[in-house]
């Protein structure tokens, strides 16, 4: 898909938007403690792109959201990958 898919598809901006909008909210979860040993994760960046999806409507920038979607979100989770604990063998 390229951008300008992206952006002709209504239903896909507004779920990408709105998970990009759950990563923000958990972003802002993460303990102070949390953030400040794990300085290189941009968890303010995330925040404030939550509060424009959340609150800013007429300032969401497509091509922006397109960038989060396909570079940021990817290296944001190569970054907590291994923050992220095993889940247990058989319960």
């Amino acid at each position: 898909m390229t951008c300008a898919d992206y952006q002709s598809d209504d239903l896909r901006r507004a779920a990408v938007e709105r998970k990009i909008e759950i990563v923000g909210e958990a972003a802002r979860g993460v303990s102070q403690v949390f953030r400040k040993a794990h300085p290189a994760i941009p968890w303010r960046r995330f925040v404030s792109q939550r509060h424009v999806l959340a609150y800013e409507y007429g300032d969401i920038d497509d091509a922006l959201i397109w960038r989060v979607a396909t570079i940021h979100v990817p290296e944001l989770i190569a970054l907590l990958t291994p923050l992220v604990p095993s889940p247990p063998a058989n319960p």
